[in-house]
């Protein structure tokens, strides 16, 4: 937070509201400490999930079930999700430049 805050006022940066220095510091330090712990409780939830699902549906392996929670547990979807939301970025990005391409060819800018 401390080196943060510093580049913040480095490069002309600030929190609206916050002053730049030391307040800024205080108050990056307070965010963190606020979405820490419910980030990492969503996290092991967020693993612990298909296993919970698979008791609770009791989808022993018996019937099959039980090698669904090795299929897909909570680190893959979040893996997965997490690469998913990747692509989308990048095939956005690829859009934009696609469009920013055919506006510099269409310009008739003679110099």
């Amino acid at each position: 937070p401390a080196e943060l805050a510093e580049n913040l006022k480095k490069y002309g940066g600030f929190i609206p509201g916050i002053r730049p220095g030391s307040h800024t510091k205080e108050y990056i330090e307070k965010v963190l400490n606020r979405i820490t712990l419910p980030g990492a409780m969503f996290l092991a939830g967020l693993a612990l999930a298909p296993y919970i699902i698979i008791k609770f549906l009791d989808l022993s392996s018996n019937s099959g079930g039980g090698s669904l929670v090795y299929t897909f547990g909570g680190t893959s979807l979040l893996i997965m999700v997490g690469v998913a939301l990747e692509t989308l970025k990048q095939i956005e990005s690829q859009l934009l430049m696609r469009n920013y391409e055919g506006f510099m060819k269409k310009s008739k800018i003679k110099g």
